[in-house]
């Protein structure tokens, strides 16, 4: 009884290739409609909780500019503001305007006085 000897390798000049999956295929769904639904509850929020805090002046208003004393000095006078700026801490901003001066200037809040 003599066994057939095997050989691990694949015979010379036959390629086997892996076979090909195909995917199955793609049905459409049908589009439901769509349906809107009201907001979620909130939760109201009392007054003294948000506290909400203006800008104390408007554009156009005249105004009188007090140069902080460290740093660059500022000429000290009459501006008008000329647009009103996000707050930078607890102190809101303006770009201030004088007539004296080709360009314009940012002020906080508490460099600021009624003229």
């Amino acid at each position: 009884m003599t066994a057939k000897k095997t050989s691990a390798r694949l015979p010379v000049g036959k390629v086997t290739r892996p076979t090909r999956m195909i995917a199955p295929p793609i049905v459409p769904v049908k589009a439901t409609k769509m349906i809107r639904t009201p907001s979620p509850p909130v939760q109201p929020v009392s007054m003294h909780e948000l506290p909400i805090r203006l800008h104390k002046y408007q554009v156009g208003e005249t105004v009188y500019y007090t140069s902080p004393t460290f740093g660059r000095a500022a000429a000290t006078g009459s501006y008008i503001v000329v647009k009103l700026l996000p707050s930078e801490g607890d102190d809101y901003q303006y770009r201030i305007k004088s007539s004296g001066e080709a360009f314009e200037r940012v002020a906080k809040e508490s460099q600021l006085d009624r003229a």
